[in-house]
């Protein structure tokens, strides 16, 4: 990630859930996920390169939704789809994914925003990737590849 200096921007984190289960998700409560991919959209203006290293970490306290997700024997990230920007388009790529994908979890990590969902789920990881580069690219910003 370090070929540019810039460490503010947007990602996505695309998740494979390898077997249907429920998860708790702190206060949103029990959750189900089926089997398939999921892309996580947010956001880090303070340091693109941490945050997305400690999403990935499995050794964190639990904090955001998606470290319920993540550290869930049944999930692992699998890519991450960033950008570099220094404002917050996680909204707008949040709903350039949904016009693609086939569900949601409602009310997953959008505690501060007004979207329905930030975790979108896809049959396949092919879908879910070119959905999330796609929708960066849609919004005049050029996508790359973390892993």
């Amino acid at each position: 990630m370090k070929e540019d200096a810039v460490d503010k921007g947007c990602y996505c984190l695309i998740v494979h859930v390898k077997q249907d289960c429920r998860i708790k998700i702190g206060a949103m409560g029990m959750s189900n996920f089926r089997k398939g991919h999921y892309v996580y959209v947010g956001s880090a203006l303070n340091g693109l390169e941490s945050r997305v290293s400690r999403h990935i970490s499995k050794d964190k306290k639990v904090h955001w939704h998606m470290d319920y997700l993540s550290l869930n024997k049944n999930a692992k990230i699998v890519q991450v789809i960033y950008t570099h920007c220094d404002k917050k388009i996680e909204c707008d790529m949040s709903r350039q994914i949904n016009e693609n994908a086939i569900d949601y979890i409602e009310d997953f990590g959008c505690s501060d925003c007004k979207c329905m969902s930030h975790l979108y789920y896809f049959d396949s990881y092919d879908e879910a990737e070119n959905v999330s580069a796609d929708a960066i690219k849609k919004l005049g910003y050029k996508a790359h590849k973390w892993m």
